[in-house]
């Protein structure tokens, strides 16, 4: 049986590089949502709730991953459990945002590309990253790999959503 030291240490420096990226990627979100709050009025509500918080949260999911695959857990239930707990929370949350978007008919706008970027991806980023934990449960090391796959799933789609979102403030007429 392998410990959980000797499984992360080759992915060490990976998930500290993406956890840094995505820490960073959090806070720009934060800078860029304030200059463009003007775009944001009380009926594009829906919109900023549907299209760029979810990026917050991907991002943020991805720190914790990072967070999660640093930490000296010691134990695969552990860290098994984290994955799979964030994993959960990140599926959850892409439900819900697709329930909004249909509720408020945010969804019937946005095309095929679009649907796929914004919905499909990152439930698909999250149920790998369950995968994973569903994996280090089973104290595999290849769990590593998965997570990595997961948080890269998560992180290149919140990044070009949030060019997405970016193009969109900028051209859409005020």
């Amino acid at each position: 049986m392998a410990l959980v030291a000797d499984a992360v240490g080759p992915w060490h420096d990976f998930y500290t590089l993406i956890g840094s990226g995505s820490a960073t990627l959090v806070g720009l979100l934060f800078v860029a949502a304030s200059v463009g709050s003007g775009v944001f009025t009380a009926e594009r509500q829906h919109g900023l709730r549907a299209f760029l918080s979810p990026n917050v949260v991907h991002f943020t999911s991805v720190l914790a991953a990072s967070l999660i695959g640093v930490a000296p857990t010691g134990s695969w239930i552990l860290f098994g459990a984290l994955v799979c707990g964030d994993g959960v929370f990140g599926a959850a949350y892409a439900v819900s945002v697709w329930r909004r978007m249909v509720r408020h008919g945010l969804s019937s706008g946005i095309g095929l590309e679009d649907r796929i970027w914004y919905a499909a991806l990152p439930a698909a980023g999250y149920l790998i990253m369950i995968a994973a934990g569903v994996v280090l449960l089973r104290e595999q090391a290849s769990g590593c790999g998965v997570l990595a796959v997961a948080m890269g799933v998560l992180l290149l789609t919140g990044i070009r959503n949030a060019w997405d979102m970016t193009t969109w403030v900028v051209l859409r007429p005020r």
